[in-house]
């Protein structure tokens, strides 16, 4: 009987694996044979699946044998559903047919750059974005594309977090989403950190460096970073993301969406929260956001309404770290109060609509409106009564002239407007124009709050010390033409003129009444053109940027000595290329300053430090990028960028406390590198694939020496530094899961001690035989080793 069981079971495990089956096949465009890259294949009642790779095949494995319905479904192209017997005999190859509905690239597109558009960029699809997308910011999932260099306040990448790209910060990167601008209208800079995991919710994103095209919003004096929105799904789905790492940092994604409902109608949402201690005491993060959209999509006409919030709560860590804790106490946080937090929420609604009349007219329109309100609470120490608009404090016979106060520092504001364009194409596609542009507003309320003071005297909870109102008005108009003069020979021209008004009123946080007006009109003209032969596209292209004043240069300075605006003349020239397995592009670039607004020292009468213009400077440098693909298991890319970045003269003023009397000291410098601008940037990734489904991932990155501010003083620098990351992925397609993608990154593998950002100050004291010169330098440092593991589940 034992025999007959054992025998028994043996035939049972043996027919079990007879009847686990395989099959594969491709996936390809039915007009033109391209491989389809990630299309979903799907088998509903075995709840089996798979996802097209590079060259569009797929593999389901442990089917049961016997009649199957496959559902192909792909962004673009209508579903396709076939029934086959498993096993199935021959190659299987599943065409898909472009769908009949407008795709949402319209919406983006009078933006962007294109293939043969003559300016340098690179773009970045959600494949590519998720494999980083483990809960940190936008900028760090960016470290790796060209030019970039990348910093964050708490040291992990969560929380409050910048890029650099080509040596211009973020307040001279242009950001839109959905052509809509991210910028503040005051500050000119972009909060990532008030749009925690947007990455979750972003089907591409464009980097044009230097001038780049047209686009809505502040000037772009360094780059743009254009980002498109999840487009629609042609299926229901269901997603669980879930990371943890290093610093006791957590996210926690849902995403889900119906997919097209009657063929025309879609709702896709996603809910996010990410927390973090950082790697600097203190430096917790506590980040929240939602992202909600509903589409209707026709054959020749979308509208799409986008409903997305961000809100953070971050434990200040601005302050850096001073220069004698670098080796020691590389985490230590000046800030102590258990409230010193930065607490701000964004509401954005996006009304977008995009259309085709007839065979040559494109349009794209929407209705933006952003609602932004917070502040950051701190505890001063012994602050003067005085500095708040204060009397002083009588108690008996003793006068009390300052004490220890807590304030919060308020900003209110809204942004709403307009922006549109149409495109046309001739029938030979010969002429491709675009008419573009936008108009808006932002109100915004600048406010300070005492809620409690030591001593409180004559005052009030919530006593406005300071408050003043600003309202921006931005309105632009652009005309884009690309004209074909020959087979691989095309023209390029883009004007742009663009108008600026911007008022403000009230008292200023120093104390200073600060009402005034400024109106500004620029002319942004690009020429350029391009040839395309062979797999390769050289371009050449002349731009001009004109960039207004930020708020603090309008409220530090007397309002009868504001800064003249910032002009930038930029020249690309470069090459794209791709054959086979190898592609490259090879650029060089020209940005020439007239202008350039830079700190120097220089204050105002009240002792704040103001910006002034220096005339002459620029960015010249060499970009070189490429990746090739060794074998079928072996891809290699790298990329590096090398640089010159001048200030051709500019006085740096020095405060000298040496003598009774306060005054400044001035030094003429020539021929100085402008402040964090390194001269070399360059990455290395290497890709291994052993097995189908399992990636390896060896990520590098080289950052040369910075200047803290533009005297080239080595004493004020950050010192160059290399590091390197390791990722692992892998994804399996278990039984009613379309997939379970799994991540792990170890970030600094071999634990580099580097800081990327920094800030300097220096000052005369008295001296034993004369004055003494002292330099302060403060450091943002990051992590060491450190790791994050996500898990991804889609059904």
């Amino acid at each position: 009987m034992k025999k007959v069981l054992l025998n028994l079971a043996f035939c049972l495990i043996a027919i079990s694996s007879w009847a686990q089956e395989n099959l594969s096949g491709k996936v390809l465009d039915a007009n033109s044979g391209e491989p389809l890259v990630g299309a979903s294949v799907w088998t509903g009642k075995q709840g089996r699946g798979a996802v097209t790779d590079e060259y569009g095949a797929f593999t389901i494995t442990k089917l049961t044998a016997g009649e199957i319905q496959l559902r192909v479904s792909y962004v673009g192209y209508s579903s396709l559903e076939k029934n086959l017997a498993v096993p199935y005999a021959g190659d299987l190859t599943l065409e898909l047919q472009p769908t009949e509905l407008l795709t949402e690239e319209f919406i983006v597109s009078a933006t962007r750059a294109s293939s043969t558009t003559p300016t340098t960029f690179q773009t970045i699809d959600k494949e590519e974005l998720a494999k980083r997308n483990l809960g940190q910011d936008i900028p760090i999932l960016l470290n790796f594309t060209p030019s970039v260099v990348t910093n964050s306040d708490a040291g992990a990448g969560i929380g409050y977090t910048g890029m650099r790209i080509r040596g211009s910060d973020q307040t001279r990167i242009n950001v839109t989403v959905n052509g809509i601008p991210m910028n503040d209208a005051e500050s000119h800079g972009v909060f990532w950190v008030n749009m925690p995991d947007f990455a979750s919710s972003v089907n591409s994103l464009q980097i044009q460096r230097g001038v780049g095209t047209s686009t809505n919003g502040a000037a772009t004096f360094g780059a743009s970073v254009n980002i498109q929105t999840d487009t629609r799904n042609e299926e229901a789905y269901a997603e669980i993301d879930n990371s943890v790492g290093s610093f006791n940092s957590w996210k926690h994604t849902v995403k889900a969406g119906t997919g097209l409902l009657n063929n025309r109608f879609a709702v896709d949402a996603r809910l996010s929260k990410i927390s973090s201690d950082g790697y600097v005491d203190r430096a917790t993060s506590d980040l929240r956001s939602y992202f909600v959209s509903a589409g209707f999509y026709g054959e020749n006409h979308v509208l799409k309404l986008n409903v997305f919030s961000g809100k953070e709560k971050t434990y200040q860590s601005w302050w850096g770290l001073p220069e004698s804790k670098l080796e020691d106490d590389r985490t230590d946080n000046y800030y102590t109060y258990e409230n010193e937090t930065d607490n701000y929420q964004q509401d954005h609604y996006q009304l977008i609509y995009s259309g085709t009349i007839g065979d040559n007219w494109k349009t794209n329109a929407a209705l933006h409106y952003t609602y932004g309100r917070g502040y950051y609470e701190q505890y001063r120490e012994d602050d003067d009564f005085a500095s708040y608009n204060l009397p002083d404090v009588v108690i008996g016979d003793s006068t009390i002239s300052s004490t220890d106060i807590i304030r919060r520092r308020w900003l209110d504001n809204d942004f709403y407007g307009a922006v549109a364009s149409i495109n046309y194409i001739s029938d030979n596609g010969q002429w491709d124009v675009v008419l573009g542009g936008g108009a808006n507003r932002y109100d915004g309320d600048h406010f300070g709050e005492i809620i409690w003071a030591r001593i409180a005297g004559d005052t009030d909870i919530r006593d406005r010390y300071y408050d003043n109102n600003a309202v921006k008005d931005d309105r632009n108009v652009y005309l884009k033409a690309t004209y074909e003069v020959s087979s691989g020979l095309n023209l390029f021209g883009d004007l742009q003129v663009r108008s600026i008004d911007y008022s403000f009123i009230g008292v200023n946080d120093d104390g200073r009444i600060v009402d005034g007006e400024e109106k500004y009109t620029f002319f942004n003209p690009k020429f350029g053109l391009s040839y395309e032969k062979n797999g390769k596209v050289w371009y050449a292209s002349y731009a001009v940027a004109n960039r207004e004043p930020t708020r603090s240069d309008f409220t530090d300075n007397p309002i009868t000595e504001v800064p003249r605006p910032e002009k930038l003349n930029n020249i690309e020239a470069g090459i794209r290329a791709k054959s086979g397995n190898f592609s490259y592009n090879a650029n060089f670039y020209l940005m020439d300053y007239k202008d350039q607004l830079i700190q120097t020292g220089q204050i105002n009468d009240v002792g704040a430090y103001i910006r002034e213009n220096v005339p002459d400077s620029y960015r010249a440098g060499i970009e070189l990028d490429g990746a090739f693909q060794l074998s079928k298991a072996w891809m290699i890319g790298a990329n590096i960028a090398l640089s010159q970045n001048k200030i051709k003269e500019f006085t740096e003023y020095i405060d000298d406390y040496s003598t009774a009397e306060f005054t400044q000291e001035s030094f003429t410098y020539t021929d100085t590198d402008i402040a964090f601008s390194p001269n070399i940037v360059s990455s290395l990734m290497i890709e291994f694939k052993p097995v189908k489904n399992l990636s390896l991932n060896w990520l590098s990155k080289y950052v040369g020496k910075q200047y803290l501010d533009n005297t080239s003083n080595d004493a004020r620098s950050l010192d160059a530094f290399f590091t390197n990351d390791f990722r692992v992925s892998y994804s399996v397609q278990p039984r009613y899961f379309k997939s379970i993608d799994i991540n792990l990154m170890v970030n600094n593998v071999f634990n580099e001690m580097y800081e990327p950002n920094g800030y300097t100050f220096s000052y005369f004291l008295p001296g034993e035989s004369q004055k003494e010169l002292v330099t302060e330098n403060y450091y943002y440092p990051m992590a060491g080793t450190n790791f994050m593991l996500g898990i991804s589940m889609k059904f």
